[in-house]
């Protein structure tokens, strides 16, 4: 029996698989920038920058709802035309979905052997990646493969919906408790903005040095209409950074930040923009009002040829 599909019935199911797909990519993204927050790599330790799950908590506030919005209308066609369950594109879509979440399955299993067999450390965060990974891959096989089948009844369905709803819940709760609330990622964004302004200060002093032999009196010395250089201004208040000139070589550049550097992250220099030597790039701050002392090494920076 030939089932005819119309416009509507594609783009619902479509539209179902792509909010299925988003939501589940999402869900995962969000589920590893946890782990990695909470397990971070010895290499990831010295990175100042705080990681975002914005985008991954926008995703599932509109693609989860909206995939089951459009699952409830399919079902609704199901009721009216049961032959719409064996649309080729159903079929189709469900069977691709279902090798998908196999296969991660399988590629998770025979990742942690692999690494095992080979004597790698099996870190904490790393087994928990696996574990989230295996528990929503191994999820979707099974709900797939029940679909596939057609021996979901309504009240089963209400269950995976419920069970869906309270793990992408918690997985926002757990993501803001560890990686901070959108307001503590706006004041970190702040900061982060406040270091790359302070390193770009920094580098037009050097090359100011390097121009006219001495540093500048004040910021307002460093401007330039020709390069279009305009000493920035604190993006929160709007307030000009604070710069000293302390000696014939050495300066201080000052800003007011929101929040101390990570503790566990701050063993190391923000990562480099400019040049290193002779100035010293360690932006490691405290909270509150913040100086760094620089001093030009003249042998690594000598003043350029007129």
């Amino acid at each position: 029996m030939n089932t005819k599909i119309t416009a509507k019935d594609f783009f619902l199911q479509l539209g179902a698989i792509v909010t299925f797909y988003a939501s589940t990519i999402a869900l995962v993204t969000l589920l590893f920038e946890v782990i990695n927050t909470a397990y971070p790599k010895v290499a990831d330790a010295y990175s100042y920058f705080s990681p975002s799950i914005s985008l991954q908590v926008a995703t599932l506030i509109v693609a989860f709802p909206l995939f089951i919005f459009l699952s409830w209308l399919m079902q609704k066609s199901y009721v009216a035309d049961p032959s719409l369950r064996s649309a080729p594109i159903r079929i189709w879509l469900s069977y691709i979905t279902l090798f998908v979440a196999g296969a991660v399955v399988v590629g998770d299993l025979v990742t942690v052997i692999y690494m095992f067999l080979d004597g790698q450390e099996l870190t904490a965060g790393f087994l928990l990646k696996v574990l989230a990974l295996l528990l929503i891959a191994g999820g979707v096989f099974l709900y797939y493969l029940r679909e596939i089948r057609n021996v979901i009844s309504s009240g089963e369905r209400q269950i995976w919906r419920v069970v869906a709803l309270l793990v992408i819940a918690g997985s926002i709760i757990l993501g803001f408790s560890v990686i901070g609330s959108p307001a503590s990622q706006r004041q970190l964004r702040y900061d982060t903005q406040r270091v790359s302004d302070l390193q770009n200060i920094q580098w037009q002093i050097v090359n100011y040095y390097q121009q006219k032999e001495i540093l500048p009196n004040t910021l307002e010395n460093l401007e330039d209409p020709l390069s279009g250089f305009v000493a920035p201004t604190d993006p929160q208040t709007r307030e000009s950074y604070v710069y000293k000139k302390t000696g014939n070589l050495s300066f201080e550049l000052c800003a007011t930040f929101n929040k101390p550097t990570n503790a566990s992250r701050s063993s190391a220099p923000y990562p480099m923009m400019y040049p290193k030597g002779g100035i010293d790039e360690n932006w490691e701050h405290t909270s509150g009002a913040q100086c760094f002392p620089r001093t030009i090494d003249p042998d690594l920076y000598p003043p350029r040829m007129k």
